[in-house]
């Protein structure tokens, strides 16, 4: 288990430590297993396997445009 009292990184967060970020920043309902499904559809991670915020959000963004072009 990830120490609650740890500092962050936003470049590399464990999925955990992200879904517990991005929950306390509003985005209510996230879960490990988004953020798995994401990175299956190709979200991007560090080599570690680890979640920058930035890029994962920059790549949510791109793909909500997408989607919008699409329909």
């Amino acid at each position: 288990m990830h120490n609650p009292d740890a500092k962050l990184d936003p470049t590399a967060l464990a999925l955990p430590d992200a879904v517990r970020l991005l929950t306390a920043v509003g985005q209510s309902g996230v879960t490990v297993e988004m953020l798995e499904a994401d990175i299956a559809d190709g979200a991007p991670t560090n080599a570690n396997g680890t979640v920058n915020l930035v890029t994962y959000t920059a790549w949510m963004l791109l793909e909500m445009s997408r989607a919008e072009r699409s329909t």
